[in-house]
């Protein structure tokens, strides 16, 4: 049996511990299994594959060390890994799941954005922004799945973009006349002020994504890799589930009721229930069997959000929920109104894209912040993944695929970047499922929705505390996963310790005090004072650059400082580990011609035969 072909979680068999020390003691020549080509399960680790599968996936390594590190492997658990095929039907659930989790964050950012584009709250307009918003996510979804990164990791709006977009919208030219004003203007003139500003600000994103697109395709991000230790990632990648406690909070604090109940459901499915299987029935050829189905470790999410949905409307026809209260299913009713149900978004829909030389520089701001922050959702994700670290042509590769997103959601009119969506990173903690196929699937379910517009604006009224309590979840497990890449560093270290603390909390806290002085950069230009106004405003920068800076330039041994676990984990030298990186990361065509053509190797973007992961241990520091 192929990876691809992987047996539903919960069909395995069981081997006693004394079939465990034979097989440790190398009893068996043809790796682990039972004769059935099935997945074995050995205590609470489990192998699947063909008899000979651990034993060529490992090289030539003693048959010991192999199981061992299979053990190690599957400590993560997970019920389907990246190179993993679903059925068709479980990739739609699933994909559903993800695309549920993301869409109230999705759409925030528009509708922040709509009041300073002078549109009306029952302006049809809104619903279309947000159709193309989630049309172009999809695509860009599928793009960064298939040849960008190549992790399963879910594209959408940044709010990073938000910052420079609001400046632009707040300049003299743009500014929106009363909403008195605007009741009495004729609907194709409100059109037109909308439209105006939205080609203004999105044309300053497709500008300002064509540098990112060189800094990704050309290498220049991926040079940063040869310095970036987990002393850098911890803080980065900690501050990203950390920073976004505020929109948590904002969604949870509209009921806290039904934020308590969210979380608590996702708790006991996720945990305490993870271990229950449900028997189904399955068929094959013609006869009928029984399996089991890990059914509420795998949708935590998508059971819990569909029932405190269904709990809100009952609560609401009810009458139980006062008027005004966010927990009730009719509060965001209006965005469907006047709302198509088929419209296909295209590039230009609004007009052709504008751009002036001080919204360009803004927007730069955005791009660099957003890119900074991706890379620690690279490593986040690969942890979830339970696979290697993204090597630097994968990273590479991830920012010019942002850049290419970006590029799209200016063409198309989205009034936003696209960058990684750290709450979908979460989602694959808590669901255990690392599949590259369903996020393709997801961006698939996402261009669908977004084609039809009265569909995929009705997953907006899901009610704000119900997606908080699922943030407050999610958020935490991406802040876990920064917080376990402190294993690879001493900490019994002063000098590390000093580092984690301040990272992290200076990060909390000068972006806190950013946004009570806004204005407060005043370097004379007008760049320099948007682009140190986003950067110092996003915590994961902050938290990075610090990290980044220190550890590079205060003295530390190797091992005190994580390098040399980190280079045993890095380490492409090992028989197996090349094929590991290769299989994760390489593109799913054209391989052979790159191996064939030298010249090719040489692109940045595209996978070298050798040398992964150059210079994994900094020399700046001795």
């Amino acid at each position: 049996m192929t990876q691809s072909e992987s047996l539903p979680p919960g069909e395995e068999e069981t081997v006693d511990e004394e079939q465990t020390q034979s097989l440790l003691n190398g009893s068996s020549s043809n790796g682990i299994h039972n004769g059935t080509g099935k997945s074995v399960a050995i205590g609470d680790t489990k192998f699947s594959g063909s008899p000979d599968a651990v034993e060529n996936g490992l090289g030539t390594k003693p048959q010991e060390t192999a199981i061992r590190e299979k053990v190690a492997d599957d400590g993560l658990e997970l019920h389907y890994k990246l190179e993993d095929i679903p059925p068709w039907y479980t990739c739609i659930m699933l994909g559903m799941q993800h695309y549920l989790a993301f869409v109230v964050g999705i759409v925030s950012v528009p509708l922040i954005m709509c009041p300073q584009l002078c549109m009306l709250e029952t302006d049809p307009g809104r619903g279309y922004i947000v159709s193309t918003l989630i049309f172009v996510s999809g695509m860009v979804t599928l793009l960064q799945a298939t040849f960008g990164v190549r992790l399963p990791i879910v594209q959408g709006s940044s709010f990073g973009f938000m910052t420079p977009a609001l400046a632009i919208l707040n300049l003299p030219q743009w500014q929106c006349p009363p909403v008195e004003e605007l009741e009495l203007m004729s609907a194709e003139n409100r059109t037109q002020l909308w439209q105006e500003r939205i080609n203004e600000v999105s044309g300053a994103i497709a500008v300002a994504s064509i540098v990112q697109i060189l800094c990704g395709y050309c290498g220049l991000v991926g040079l940063l890799l040869k310095f970036i230790t987990p002393l850098t990632i911890a803080p980065t990648v900690t501050l990203i589930g950390l920073a976004l406690f505020k929109e948590a909070a904002k969604e949870a604090s509209g009921n806290w009721w039904i934020s308590v109940l969210t979380i608590l459901m996702i708790t006991i499915l996720s945990l305490y229930m993870r271990n229950i299987q449900l028997p189904l029935p399955s068929f094959k050829k013609g006869s009928k069997t029984r399996s089991t189905y890990p059914l509420f470790q795998i949708f935590p999410i998508l059971i819990s959000l569909a029932s405190m949905w269904i709990l809100c409307a009952v609560l609401t026809v009810s009458g139980v929920l006062p008027p005004g209260d966010l927990a009730r299913t009719d509060i965001k009713m209006k965005i469907l109104e006047g709302v198509p149900w088929f419209r296909f978004p295209y590039p230009g829909q609004w007009g052709l894209p504008t751009a002036s030389a001080a919204a360009v520089v803004g927007m730069l701001a955005g791009v660099i912040s957003g890119s900074i922050e991706s890379v620690g959702d690279y490593y986040a994700c690969a942890k979830f993944c339970a696979v290697p670290p993204p090597p630097m042509h994968a990273v590479n590769r991830g920012i010019g695929t942002e850049g290419v997103g970006c590029l799209i959601g200016g063409l198309w009119g989205t009034g936003n970047g696209t960058t990684s969506f750290s709450q979908n990173i979460g989602v694959i903690g808590v669901t255990k499922v690392g599949s590259r196929r369903v996020v393709q699937w997801a961006g698939g379910i996402m261009m669908l929705l977004g084609v039809f517009c009265k569909v995929g604006s009705f997953f907006i009224t899901i009610p704000g505390p119900v997606i908080g309590g699922i943030f407050c979840v999610t958020f935490g497990m991406v802040a876990a996963v920064g917080i376990s890449t402190l294993h690879f560093v001493s900490l019994n270290s002063f000098r590390n310790m000093y580092i984690i603390g301040f990272s992290i909390f200076f990060a909390l806290v000068l972006p806190q005090w950013m946004e009570a002085h806004p204005g407060v950069i005043k370097t004379g230009s007008e760049f320099l004072d948007q682009m140190f106004t986003v950067l110092l405003s996003t915590s994961m920068f902050v938290a990075g650059f610090i990290g980044f800076v220190l550890d590079n330039t205060v003295p530390g041994s190797a091992e005190e400082r994580g390098l040399t676990k980190w280079k045993e984990q890095h380490d492409t030298s090992t028989p197996g580990s090349t094929e590991k990186v290769e299989k994760c990361y390489n593109l799913p065509f054209g391989m052979e011609l790159i191996r064939r053509h030298k010249i090719l190797q040489k692109f940045p973007c595209l996978p070298a035969v050798k040398d992964y992961f150059p210079s994994t241990v900094p020399k700046i520091v001795k």
